[in-house]
């Protein structure tokens, strides 16, 4: 995976998350949903930042190690990692598919909504 001196992948998918995890790779694993979507389903060490809420507290977003994002499907969090590159965040990518996918593909006891 890149290093911050190099782009990510614009996107990854859960298959490529997994792999992440498995290998002990660091990374940081942002969720821009609601909270209310967070606390229904949630991926094992994902930050909870909702995309409203992304350009105030910038400063809690790593540019140091791969940064994937991850909403319900993919959407909000396409918008928030191209966002994130236009603010020089060359180390995000968005997570196809989002939580749904990762419940369907990865880990099934997520719920899915």
């Amino acid at each position: 995976m890149p290093t911050s001196t190099a782009a990510a992948p614009l996107e990854i998918d859960v298959k490529t998350l997994k792999s992440m995890m498995d290998s002990g790779e660091k990374f940081m694993l942002l969720d821009v949903r609601e909270k209310d979507e967070y606390n229904r389903a949630k991926i094992d060490g994902a930050d909870l930042i909702p995309m409203g809420q992304v350009p105030s507290r910038i400063n809690e977003v790593t540019k140091d190690y791969p940064l994937v994002v991850h909403c319900h499907h993919g959407g909000r969090s396409a918008k928030v990692v191209s966002w994130l590159r236009q603010n020089g965040f060359a180390n995000a990518s968005n997570l196809s598919g989002g939580i749904d996918a990762w419940s369907v593909h990865i880990d099934p006891t997520v719920a899915r909504y």
